[in-house]
């Protein structure tokens, strides 16, 4: 799993003012910066609920983390099993024996929250739906959540299944910052499945903040009895990408009115000022014994810092270089950059190598030399 580094930072005023008046009706829910992890607003963060399907965002976590490795491909084919075909609640309707991509699945998962889809993948993955489970727990470790347990991949009510909003929060930020073609499927308004067929199936996402709220463009709803109404969502606008969970809304309307008043809240009173651009050269380091002069370090992601609307700071930059050990590869970690105000971190990137870096062997550094001396070539 790739590692990024949380900054979570409490907002002084004037933003957590009004903390208990934006989602009143919600048992729990928070508001963060998906860039840093900075908490804007939290309400019962910590508090473990039952989360209903937004447990599937740890699902597609493990199904995005194989596609990556290489491990399975989009157009894999899948032979849904009877246990998979019988799942009851949010489904798309899949029989025993039939045959779909994983692809599909995914579009399922993603966009009708299907329970029929999340365990006939976690079969495909694990073998079965508790060694998936395991692997979900897993991530639950990974991640340092101290409030989440799973106990099943879908999110149905089941003893020892619970999450929080701020757990749930660091689940969505993961899949956004570290598996972003998540957003791919998370922003399908509507799509069709089986569509050569006569077993034609329409997907309408379950998530209806994509459809009329300005950048949302993700991530999941969940529903049972013990959890109520609960959602992840995800809007991006000017370079700022905030995350917003609420848990235990009373129906589908007040939950999706009050996190829209959440998101509305950090985009009415925040932004995203990024200061150094991924890809682009901060620094070179002079190298010795090297098939190249130089090494650049090059900013891995966006380094950006979130302000207040119209607030201006003066920042300093503060570059830490790992211990250099060659060969060196293209897109390796060889340091980081972290940018402070008033001596405190409140942003970082990792530094990466542009190219592949290799140690020169004594015979060849000696010709350099004598090459350099003779003809004034600097290598």
């Amino acid at each position: 799993m790739k590692k990024f580094l949380f900054l979570v930072v409490l907002l002084l005023s004037p933003l957590g003012v009004f903390a208990e008046e934006l989602i009143p009706n919600a048992k729990s829910g928070i508001l963060i910066e998906a860039n840093t992890g900075k908490i804007i607003y939290e309400k019962n963060k910590d508090e473990r609920l039952s989360v209903a399907s937004i447990t599937k965002m740890v699902a597609q976590t493990i199904i995005l983390e194989e596609i990556e490795k290489g491990n399975i491909n989009w157009n894999d084919v899948v032979t849904v099993s009877r246990n998979a075909s019988g799942m009851g609640g949010s489904q798309i309707y899949l029989e025993e024996g039939e045959k779909i991509t994983v692809e599909d699945l995914m579009k399922g998962i993603s966009v009708a929250s299907g329970n029929d889809a999340t365990v006939a993948m976690a079969e495909y993955i694990s073998g079965s739906e508790e060694k998936f489970v395991k692997r979900m727990n897993k991530v639950v470790k990974d991640l340092k959540l101290k409030n989440t347990h799973f106990s099943n991949c879908t999110g149905l009510d089941q003893k020892d299944h619970y999450s929080s909003s701020y757990d749930m929060a660091i689940v969505a930020r993961n899949l956004v910052v570290n598996h972003s073609e998540i957003i791919k499927f998370s922003s399908i308004r509507e799509d069709y499945l089986r569509e050569n067929t006569d077993k034609k199936f329409w997907l309408v996402n379950t998530n209806k903040l994509i459809s009329f709220y300005d950048g949302a463009d993700g991530l999941k709803t969940g529903h049972t009895d013990d959890a109520l109404y609960c959602l992840a969502a995800t809007a991006k606008r000017n370079n700022l990408r905030l995350i917003a969970i609420a848990l235990g809304e009373v129906d589908s309307k007040t939950r999706n009115k009050e996190v829209m008043e959440l998101l509305d809240y950090g985009f009415n009173n925040l932004k995203m000022n990024i200061l150094k651009r991924k890809g682009s050269i901060v620094s070179k380091v002079k190298l010795d014994k090297a098939n190249t002069k130089y090494l650049n370090l090059i900013i891995k992601e966006n380094l950006g810092v979130i302000e207040g609307v119209g607030e201006k700071k003066n920042y300093k930059y503060k570059v830490i270089l790992n211990k250099i050990k060659y060969p060196i590869y293209k897109g390796e970690t060889v340091g980081k950059i972290n940018i402070l105000y008033k001596n405190n971190i409140v942003s970082t990137s990792d530094l990466v190598c542009n190219s592949n870096i290799k140690k020169i062997n004594y015979f060849k550094l000696v010709l350099n030399n004598l090459i350099g001396l003779v003809f004034g070539i600097n290598f």
